[in-house]
């Protein structure tokens, strides 16, 4: 574990962001007392667009709407 000052952290923060990354444990202290711990982020996996709809929609979807339905709307 790196413990290290706020003044300290500012200055090195990207190499105290890279020790984190590589599983280094870094915490952040005032005045001694620890603060916080530096800890990355678990990668969140892709979405897929319309990943939602996948497999709810027929053919009939994709389909042109019929012209009374197209008057409805003012088309």
């Amino acid at each position: 574990m790196t413990q290290v000052n706020m003044h300290e952290a500012k200055t090195h923060l990207s190499r105290l962001v890279e020790r984190a990354l590589e599983g280094e444990e870094v915490v952040i202290a005032r005045a001694g007392k620890p603060l916080v711990r530096m800890v990355p982020v678990e990668a969140q996996p892709r979405r897929r667009l319309g990943g939602f709809v996948a497999g709810k929609l027929t053919d009939a979807f994709f389909e042109p709407l019929p012209e009374e339905e197209l008057e409805l709307w003012g088309v």
